[in-house]
């Protein structure tokens, strides 16, 4: 026994005990091969999966590294099952390849035959493959790639896929450096994503997830097609690649709602790629427009379905995934991997913030107590009716407001789920709202007011949760969210951490209803604050006062 901040348990769970002097250094260290599943206040709960195991294999971390941070902060005897087990389930990651073999084709290889023969008589592999070529070799249908790679990840033997790519439509694209420089994080994750010719980049909001994105288009030399969550996403990813790269605005197209431009640098949202009609997606045609060259896939936690089983077919193609968070709320984190491509590279925000790239932030959460005559209307309620009643109590606008003022003259966001909340507390504060019906123009035209200092306070739906730049953010206060979100956290938290004049602190409240779902749900999501190394503080609404 030695005296560790970890218990390794045999049911792969780990146990951090956050008061120890250790419990940081531990936290890292287990952060790139573990995932948190509960974070109360003193011991936080993480647990060991064949993904998030496979996901480091792919990002360069192997057993023994997994097995010796184990060994080194563990209080107890590690379970010797446990290490056997995690060796042998890093070590199923690339017993199986796809390759590309000059007679014939794409190939499934294996130096491991009688795996090999496990897969070829699975019932979720029939159709995908061709003519057994020989004893350790079989031909795959080029077109099933990827739908290959999902149904050997879900038979438990991930393929190291090494078919490689075609480099598409050449197009000259130099990062244009005379005026800033890559930092060192940004470059070391462009040339983790080329190396490993598909895959994801996990870096925190504000760290320059766009910067990356251009590091690995001037890599590439080519076409390139970027897919965004939004119309102001896309707007800012051309004004930034106008500034960082010798791209001009004419080679570059925004794909949306009201443009439908493809040139040889072409911005898509999912909305509109997305669209139906008649049972059909018209727009997915854009994936085939051109010899694309890259794909960006941005914010790509919130990649919708039939992006991704078109991205199945696009395995041929560089694709590159930006994110502040693998978690996604449907639980697909496997097709991300199987069809984006595995983490390849993860820097933990605190690092990032060690390092004076991204702001210290203070996370609070304030709760509140619902009234009775609220509290009796709860209790009565349908369950799905709780969480918005629980929510968007009145009680919350005198807390925000307190909170508003606690903060004079700092740039504040109140970000909220509902548009009647958000109507109220706009009012209340005499503050200008941006919500799903705001036009594209007066949305841009606000946030630039914001960015500018002319409007120091925005009450924001959750239109503002992604890819929106607002340097200037101090100060969020979230009345409402998403039920659970971790990823919504993410993004939130991520709207206040570029760094302030004088190195500033954020500050990161949510405002809580006492024993209501909205509590359980802010547990959750308060999960991913403590994946990243933050601390939150939990205060009373009638102690405001005092805190401020």
């Amino acid at each position: 026994m030695n005296d560790g901040p970890l218990i390794v348990q045999s049911d792969k769970t780990l146990l951090l005990e956050v008061d120890h002097e250790r419990a940081a250094d531990c936290r890292k260290a287990i952060a790139p091969f573990a995932e948190l599943e509960r974070s109360p206040e003193h011991i936080h709960t993480y647990r060991l999966t064949p993904l998030g195991l496979w996901n480091a294999r792919a990002a360069g971390h192997d057993a023994e590294q997994v097995v010796d941070t184990l060994l080194e902060y563990s209080r107890y005897a590690v379970p010797h099952a446990l290490l056997v087990d995690v060796a042998e389930t890093m070590a199923r990651y690339g017993r199986l390849r796809l390759e590309k073999n000059p007679i014939h084709g794409l190939v499934l290889a294996s130096n491991d035959r009688p795996v090999l023969e496990e897969v070829l008589r699975a019932k979720k592999v029939q159709g995908m493959l061709g003519a057994r070529i020989d004893e350790d070799t079989v031909a795959v249908h080029a077109s099933e790639r990827g739908n290959l790679k999902q149904a050997l990840l879900k038979l438990g033997w991930p393929a190291e896929d090494f078919a490689g790519y075609v480099d598409g439509e050449a197009h000259a694209i130099a990062l244009d450096e005379t005026a800033w420089h890559l930092r060192a994080y940004q470059r070391e994750a462009a040339e983790s994503f080329w190396h490993g010719g598909s895959g994801v980049v996990v870096l925190p909001c504000g760290a320059g997830k766009t910067l990356v994105g251009a590091a690995a288009m001037a890599q590439a030399q080519a076409t390139t097609l970027i897919l965004v969550t939004n119309t102001v996403s896309a707007r800012q990813w051309k004004d930034e690649l106008v500034r960082r790269t010798s791209l001009t605005e004419d080679e570059i197209g925004e794909y949306s709602g009201s443009v439908k431009e493809v040139r040889p640098v072409t911005i898509a949202t999912y909305q509109v790629m997305t669209t139906k009609r008649k049972g059909v997606y018209p727009h997915l045609e854009l994936l085939d427009a051109r010899d694309w060259g890259l794909i960006v896939y941005d914010e790509v936690h919130l990649l919708p379905a039939p992006i991704f089983r078109m991205t199945a077919n696009l395995q041929a193609r560089r694709r590159l995934g930006l994110t502040a968070t693998l978690v996604r709320e449907d639980g697909r984190e496997g097709d991300v991997f199987s069809l984006i491509g595995p983490k390849r590279y993860d820097a933990p925000w605190k690092d990032i913030e060690a390092q004076g790239w991204i702001a210290p932030a203070d996370c609070v959460e304030v709760r509140v107590t619902l009234p009775s005559s609220e509290r009796l209307v709860y209790a009565t309620a349908e369950p799905e009716e709780r969480y918005r009643l629980a929510s968007c109590t009145h009680h919350k606008i005198d807390v925000v407001r307190s909170l508003v003022e606690s903060h004079p003259g700092q740039p504040t966001l109140v970000i909220g789920q509902y548009i009647d909340q958000l109507d109220e507390l706009a009012l209340a504060l005499d503050a200008p709202v941006i919500k799903g019906e705001t036009s594209v123009k007066e949305r841009q035209r606000l946030f630039e007011a914001f960015r500018s200092g002319e409007v120091g306070l925005l009450v924001v739906s959750k239109v503002a949760n992604f890819s929106i730049d607002l340097p200037s953010a101090e100060v969020a206060i979230q009345v409402s969210g998403s039920f659970g979100s971790r990823q919504e956290e993410a993004q939130r938290l991520g709207r206040l951490l570029r760094p302030k004049t004088e190195g500033r602190t954020a500050h990161f409240y949510t405002i809580v209803s006492r024993d209501t779902v909205d509590a359980e749900f802010a547990q959750n999501r308060q999960r991913f604050l403590a994946e990243q190394g933050y601390a939150y503080r939990i205060v009373d609404a009638e102690d405001l006062g005092a805190e401020a």
